[in-house]
């Protein structure tokens, strides 16, 4: 055991013969030369620097080799003056920093994967009894921004600084997004939660093809090699889907492809912006919002809306105003946490997390709705997953 002492006093007994040799070097350290001095029987040596004694066997053994095996008796004995009571032993402050950080990362991962379950959940709850994806969409962007506008107003998050400029460049990104999110709506209302993420598993395909033949962007044979399985996965779990319907494979195969280029753009265009993913995801919203809806009205319009409330209202009770909020306000939230760790990851790790996090929808989503899935199917959705997570090691 080491003791260590701010001010130490080491009294040495020395014996004769050790006096009238040279300075003595012992083999765990070295020991301090000993003074010509008149009193050759006790003498003190004071060391200012910190002290650190291993033992005094420990030392007195290792001294007794050095002399050839000669007597060396009470050669040691220590006194502390001042003992260092205050300074324990501690990680350094990078080491904690780092450990804080990965805790920071964990938590955002299993919000992100939790609120994603939960939104999936609620949104097939309410498209199953209120079959209108476009207004669905359409209140789960509205609810974001008005959580973002009241937690700046209240100062709970602080608002982003932005220009004529910045809205410009998300513009295109926010066109994407809405295509995006409404195409995979549409898709949730006509086949499976499951289904429909085993096909956006595919959304890797997608990107590549899209930078290699649009963007002339070349990649790796490694990354070429993964969506073999990818594509494979996805077009035996739609071959295999028992309650296949082609709007809704059409809608997630859309939705991938308006995500790519939602991707595209917002690496092209927010280059050198300084808005935090957590603004960043909520001035996206705001805008879709004002994108989306003149085309909801379209679509579907308000006096559809009001007779299938009405319908569903009297099949659900009161709940289906909770299913609506609560699809709302999870879409929000899950989204923006993914935005937030986008901040403190790499795209690498992001890439991981979303494909655990399509897992972890899949597999809930058949467990609560109690989807039929042949073994050939999930085979099917297993391959596709794997693929997705060698694409995201492959294009690192």
């Amino acid at each position: 055991m080491i003791s260590s002492f701010k001010q130490s006093t080491l009294a040495l007994k020395v014996p004769d013969f050790l006096l009238s040799r040279s300075p003595v070097q012992a083999q765990a350290g070295h020991l301090p030369f000993l003074p010509q001095i008149n009193n050759r029987r006790n003498f003190i040596v004071s060391l200012s620097k910190p002290l650190h004694v291993v033992s005094p066997e420990a030392f007195s053994t290792s001294l007794k080799k050095s002399l050839k095996h000669e007597k060396v008796q009470s050669l040691i004995s220590c006194k502390a003056y001042e003992a260092d009571k205050s300074e324990p032993i501690s990680e350094s402050p990078s080491v904690k920093s780092e450990a804080a950080r990965r805790l920071k990362i964990g938590i955002y991962f299993a919000t992100w994967w939790a609120l994603n379950v939960i939104f999936n959940i609620y949104n097939k709850k309410v498209l199953n009894a209120f079959p209108f994806p476009w207004l669905t969409s359409t209140l789960s962007l509205a609810a974001g921004s008005l959580i973002m506008l009241i937690s700046w107003a209240l100062r709970i998050a602080e608002a982003p600084k932005t220009d004529l400029d910045f809205w410009k460049t998300l513009f295109p990104v926010a066109v994407a997004h809405t295509i995006g999110h409404v195409a995979a709506t549409v898709s949730m209302s006509k086949v499976a939660v499951s289904f429909t993420h085993i096909i956006k598993s595919g959304e890797p395909a997608f990107s590549v093809l899209v930078s290699r033949f649009l963007l002339g962007e070349t990649f790796s044979p490694s990354v070429y090699l993964s969506l073999v399985p990818i594509i494979g996965g996805c077009g035996l779990a739609a071959l295999t889907e028992l309650n296949f319907n082609m709007t809704g494979f059409m809608g997630a195969m859309i939705s991938n492809l308006a995500f790519v280029f939602r991707n595209i753009f917002s690496k092209k265009g927010m280059k050198g912006k300084s808005v935090s993913g957590m603004n960043y995801y909520a001035c996206l919203s705001m805008l879709s919002l004002l994108i989306l809806t003149p085309f909801a009205i379209a679509v579907e319009g308000p006096q559809m809306w009001a007779l299938g409330f009405k319908e569903s209202l009297s099949q659900i009770g009161p709940q289906i105003i909770w299913w609506m909020a609560a699809q709302s306000v999870f879409y929000h939230l899950y989204n923006q946490v993914s935005y937030m760790s986008l901040d403190e990851i790499s795209p690498l790790t992001f890439s991981i997390g979303n494909t655990m996090k399509r897992i972890s929808v899949i597999v809930s989503s058949i467990i609560i709705f109690h989807t039929p899935v042949r073994p050939i199917n999930a085979l099917g959705a297993a391959i596709a997953i794997l693929g997705t997570f060698l694409y995201s090691q492959a294009k690192q």
